[in-house]
């Protein structure tokens, strides 16, 4: 995680000057049975890793309501019960292929070191108390980015809509970290007297609401719809990650699809203007002031994943991986052609 937040830093201040290109991430749908086929792609590159990189997406996607919420799941659906997800990295000097990933541990590492940075950047220094809404796959990166940045936090609590996730939850990363975390069973009361509140469930709809946003704390999300509308409104500081606001979409015709339907999803990015919002790249570079005083509250918007990230922390993994004889060395003249594309 110190390497990922480190090395995304650094990726951001490129970004601001204009070194470092993303581009915007591509969704593309259509009918699969009961449930949605999504074809996902973004990309990005890093020069002062010498890498560029294509994040793909093969998704069977669907949407259960639980309780009072709709969530996002993707169905594991290829054989064997896994996922598809590839990064392609490929060499900025010569164009070759250097390196094919699965996505599963870096996009999760790459979410959880951009909320640090945001946490960082907007969170307050002196901040003891912290609340984790979630306790799924994306919900142990905050946690590790959260104790990258802020390590004097003394008291971490977890809520959870089903109890044993949120109690193994704790026992798990509390084994591995070497403290204790507390499980709780109503949001209200894990994250009263929070200094920092991160998010980091599947849902599309509001998590976090206007009467938990207490002065002085700052709350970061994975994706737009988990902090309400109201509470944006709040805020004294809103933050986003690149102001990209939703996806590029093109889906099929009559494809009702609840991300990009009603007042869910997507169309939180609709209803406030995310554009105009300080980004994660002006706090790195300076351009715009993080938080300024202890009374604030501040919101921190993970709008919209990049290509960028991918090129950089799997940049990162496969000098790792490299320096750790880790992996399955592939003939290159598998992915290049002497005929002119």
């Amino acid at each position: 995680m110190d390497r990922c937040i480190s090395a995304l830093r650094g990726a951001y201040l490129d970004f601001a000057s204009g070194v470092a290109v993303t581009r915007r991430r591509s969704d593309t749908l259509i009918p699969s049975g009961e449930s949605i086929y999504g074809l996902k792609t973004m990309d990005g590159i890093a020069p002062n890793l010498g890498v560029g990189a294509v994040r793909i997406n093969s998704d069977i996607v669907t949407w259960p309501k639980v309780g009072s919420s709709y969530r996002r799941v993707k169905v594991p659906a290829a054989p064997g019960s896994r996922y598809t997800g590839l990064i392609l990295v490929f060499s900025t000097e010569t164009g070759e292929p250097l390196a094919i990933m699965p996505d599963g541990v870096i996009q999760r590492m790459r979410v959880g070191a951009t909320s640090a940075l945001g946490t960082d950047y907007l969170a307050k220094k002196e901040a003891t108390m912290a609340s984790i809404i979630g306790s799924g796959w994306q919900a142990g990166a905050q946690l590790m980015g959260l104790l990258a940045v802020r390590p004097e936090i003394q008291t971490v609590r977890v809520f959870s809509p089903n109890s044993a996730h949120g109690e193994a939850f704790c026992r798990e990363w509390g084994s591995q970290l070497g403290q204790e975390f507390c499980a709780y069973s109503l949001i209200t009361d894990a994250v009263q007297g929070a200094d920092i509140v991160l998010c980091a469930t599947s849902s599309i709809d509001p998590v976090f609401e206007r009467k938990h946003f207490e002065k002085g704390m700052h709350v970061g999300s994975i994706k737009p719809p988990e902090i309400s509308r109201s509470c944006l409104d709040l805020a004294d500081k809103v933050c986003v990650h690149l102001g990209h606001g939703k996806p590029a979409l093109v889906q099929a015709d009559n494809l009702v699809v609840p991300d990009h339907s009603g007042d869910r999803g997507w169309k939180t990015s609709d209803a406030f203007d995310f554009s105009s919002c300080t980004t994660l790249a002006d706090l790195i570079s300076g351009a715009t002031n993080g938080r300024t005083n202890a009374d604030e509250r501040t919101c921190f918007v993970n709008d919209l994943g990049l290509g960028l990230q991918f090129a950089v922390v799997a940049g990162v993994t496969l000098r790792l991986a490299e320096s750790a004889g880790i992996g399955r060395v592939l003939p290159t003249e598998l992915f290049t052609q002497v005929e002119h594309p």
